[in-house]
């Protein structure tokens, strides 16, 4: 019989669905910047299905990240998203 391997469950700030680790994309915010989880420190996790949807995201980011300018979070998140899709 084989064995079953346990995976994180994690929930994405936005819908507040839970869903594997592993489908979700993993962000943190630094001195009001969103970036890549970099191992240290307070992060988030976002689905695929929100990250699409920018009306949503935009709430989100300001929340997490405690104000700041949306234009900036919003560039910054597609410079990821494009950055991780690539990898």
């Amino acid at each position: 019989m084989a064995k079953k391997f346990h995976q994180p469950t994690r929930m994405c700030v936005s819908c507040r669905q839970r869903t594997p680790q592993f489908h979700l994309t993993r962000l943190q915010c630094i001195d009001g910047e969103i970036t890549p989880f970099s191992g240290v420190g307070r992060s988030f996790y976002l689905c695929r299905d929100c990250l699409e949807e920018d009306k949503k995201i935009i709430r989100v980011l300001m929340r997490q990240c405690r104000g700041g300018d949306k234009d900036k979070h919003m560039n910054k998140l597609k410079e990821i998203i494009t950055d991780d899709r690539k990898s």
